[in-house]
Order: C-alpha cells, then structure tokens, then sequence
C-alpha cells in the first residue's frame, strides 16, 4: 500500500442560490484526474441527479455544473487534503477539512447531505459546528455499493431532497409572482 499526500485542487461548485450541499470525502483518482466531481465513469452521482430532475445526463463539466446549479445544490468534499492510497475512503488519514463555511456563508443552504457513510463520518469528526443546517447520510453513488441499484438509488435521494425541493419551488413561484407584480 502506497500512500500518497494529495491536495483538493478544484473548486466547489455552488451559488447564493444552492439550498443543498452534497458532500463527498475525498475525489477519487478519476475525479482528480478529470478536475471535476465524480468523473469514474462507474459512479452513478451524474445519473442520480438526472434521474431526479428527469434531465438528460450530463456530459462537460459545463452542463453539470449548469445541471446543479439549476436546481440549488451545491458539491463540494469534506476533505481539503490527506494521505490516501489511490482512490480507497477507508485509507483516508492526516486529513485537513475544508472550511465549510465557504459555501455555507454565501449561499442559503437548508440541508447537507453526505454521499455515503466515509463522507457522513469524516463530516461528524472534522467539519460538523452547532448551529449548521441538518445533516443527511445518503446511500453512496459509488460502484462500490452494489447493494443499491441506480433505481433504488435514485428514488432514496429524491425522497431526501423533497422537502428542500418543494420549498424551492415554492420560492420560485413566489419570486415569479413578485416580478410579474413588480
């Protein structure tokens, strides 16, 4: 097992308008590779999403960031750096959390989700402060999970985001109306 010490080195995505901030732990080699989120072709994170919003999959960086950001979520990963062996969560040490009051300063983020147990875990140990908007454990988008199919997948992180999403459509149409007013 070789361990190396690797930097996050590629921004969250996220604006004053995200409500929902989905942390991961750490980009895998892949991501790190590509400079985006979930860029193993295997990890169902960009089919989950879609399959939310009924969307067409993304495909750039470009149409998923656009594809977040429409629909108020921010992403963004617990761990600014560690000692990691390839992509493996479970050999995450001499982490350094990112500071998340980045995002959750300049936007109006009403629910944290973690994508998976590794992200919920390192979430409750490094970044965790009274006062934040609740925190949800999501089931992980990663291949590694084989016990959740993209189906079940899908409609377990729907049903999590629902309360947040029904106050974003309320929002939007109370914003509609006070410019159709204005």
């Amino acid at each position: 097992m070789e361990y190396t010490h690797v930097k996050h080195t590629f921004l969250p995505v996220y604006n004053e308008e995200s409500r929902i901030l989905i942390l991961g732990s750490f980009p895998s080699v892949k991501s790190r590779e590509n400079q985006f989120y979930y860029g193993h072709p295997q990890n169902r994170f960009w089919k989950v999403i879609a399959g939310i919003f009924k969307e067409p999959l993304p495909q750039t960086i470009d149409e998923k960031k656009d594809l977040l950001l429409r629909h108020r979520i921010a992403v963004w990963d617990v761990i600014d750096s560690c000692d990691i062996v390839g992509s493996s969560d479970s050999s995450i040490r001499n982490v350094v959390p990112n500071d998340m009051d980045l995002i959750l300063s300049n936007a109006k983020i009403q629910g944290i989700f973690a994508n998976g147990g590794k992200a919920h875990q390192l979430f409750v140990k490094y970044c965790h402060k009274e006062g934040m908007p609740p925190l949800g454990k999501l089931p992980s988008t990663s291949p590694a999970n084989a016990a959740w199919n993209l189906e079940r997948l899908t409609e377990e992180w729907k049903t999590a985001f629902e309360t947040y999403l029904e106050i974003t459509e309320q929002e939007k149409t109370f914003e509609k109306r006070r410019n159709d007013n204005g």
